[in-house]
């Protein structure tokens, strides 16, 4: 049997003592309750404080849980959400659409899969969830990045490598391809990540009208493009999956 990480159990336990009872401990109160020197309780504290998951009041140096443990507990529960409200619809855009179907979510600068929907035909495929695509190139990143400003800054400190010929790197060209989709509503990817495969996608809105996602349809060029443009049936279609896994959200009509 493969033995547990003890700094880690302590760490975990210390994360559960701050979680539950009084909102705040002192270090003499957190070694004491788990049975650890001093010494060992405060270097734990250092590390997780250091990581945002523990804070600590600088008036009588108490700690409490931290925002980034926050902020992780918020981003599972809204993943868990979308995927939830998006799956019968994504299923519905692969089957009309012919193709695969990703949804996707801003995630350490680049975008995390959270769910995809198989090409509906004979053909092996690999599933995609958790992996991640690259913001500045990808139809699901730049929609994304258009309209969400902290994704939009992650975008401009990241470093923007080039795919294929058609990849845009440069931060101007960039921009106003992210006004364009802000203006239209969706974004493309011909060629420009992976040769000859093309991508449209649309964003997906909460209820106070916040990106939290966004979903998008992947193909073989000759199949999702017609006259160098992606279909505008599919389009359609994308961009309508996006308004009903929003409306779902309780995002208004939009």
């Amino acid at each position: 049997m493969a033995k547990h990480i003890q700094s880690l159990e302590r760490a975990a336990a210390m994360l559960r003592l701050l979680g539950g009872g009084e909102r705040r401990l002192g270090l003499s109160d957190i070694a004491s309750a788990l049975g650890l020197a001093k010494a060992t309780a405060h270097g734990i504290l250092r590390t997780l404080q250091h990581e945002g998951f523990v804070e600590q009041d600088p008036g009588s140096g108490r700690y409490q849980l931290g925002a980034e443990l926050l902020r992780l507990g918020t981003t599972y529960l809204d993943v868990h959400e979308l995927r939830a409200r998006a799956l019968v619809w994504t299923d519905d855009l692969a089957r009309s659409g012919g193709e695969a179907v990703y949804l996707g979510v801003v995630h350490q600068h680049g975008v995390l899969i959270v769910h995809h929907v198989f090409r509906p035909d004979d053909s092996r495929q690999v599933l995609e969830v958790g992996a991640m695509q690259p913001m500045h190139s990808t139809a699901l990143g730049k929609v994304l990045t258009a309209f969400d400003p902290v994704a939009h800054a992650e975008l401009v400190e990241a470093e923007r490598e080039a795919f294929t010929a058609r990849t845009l790197t440069g931060l101007p060209e960039i921009e106003r391809v992210l006004e364009r989709t802000r203006a239209q509503g969706y974004a493309t990817d011909l060629d420009e990540t992976w040769e000859g495969v093309a991508s449209v996608a649309a964003p997906i809105f909460d209820r106070h009208r916040l990106p939290v996602g966004a979903v998008g349809i992947t193909g073989a060029v000759e199949r999702v493009c017609k006259d160098g443009d992606l279909r505008p049936e599919l389009v359609a279609a994308v961009r309508d999956t996006a308004r009903s896994v929003s409306r779902d959200l309780g995002a208004k009509p939009f």
